[in-house]
């Protein structure tokens, strides 16, 4: 098995204290034999990402991950409780750019709602696995949908 390559975490200003961590859902289905993966906006810059947030008070990880997947991109499933990777990026926050990292979980969508609570402030789209590892900005994110194999069922 191929490792994946990470990249280095660039703190710019801040301290090492400063990095936050978000919780992110790989949402996938099978369609047709083949993987669909769901990919948003984000809702400032408008660049396709997963759904991911912040840790919520009284949540697992992989529930709060579960739980931005239902508010960003409208959908429910089951998501697996061991994270397949993590990545990096800088999250505009006010006035200031905050170092991340993302824990990634995958969850098997289930239910597609018509309706969701952030759909007007975000699109939805399913892709293919090379559509969606391309169009993703974040190198690691990309390497992550190239290299999921979902579990049989």
């Amino acid at each position: 098995m191929n490792s994946l390559q990470q990249q280095e975490i660039v703190l710019g200003g801040a301290a090492k204290t400063d990095l936050r961590t978000q919780f992110a859902a790989l949402c996938y289905r099978i369609k047709n034999e083949k993987v669909q993966f769901c990919l948003v906006t984000s809702r400032r810059s408008g660049r396709w990402i997963v759904p991911k947030g912040w840790p919520m008070n009284g949540q697992t990880p992989m529930d709060a991950a579960a739980t931005e997947a239902f508010e960003e991109a409208g959908v429910r499933g089951k998501i697996e409780p061991r994270p397949i990777g993590v990545f990096s990026y800088y999250k505009v926050h006010s006035k200031n750019e905050l170092p991340c990292i993302a824990v990634v979980y995958p969850l098997k969508v289930k239910k597609v709602f018509r309706t969701w609570p952030e759909r007007k402030e975000r699109n939805r789209k399913w892709l293919s696995r090379k559509k969606a590892a391309a169009l993703v900005d974040d190198a690691e994110l990309s390497q992550i949908i190239l290299r999921f194999q979902p579990d049989p069922d």
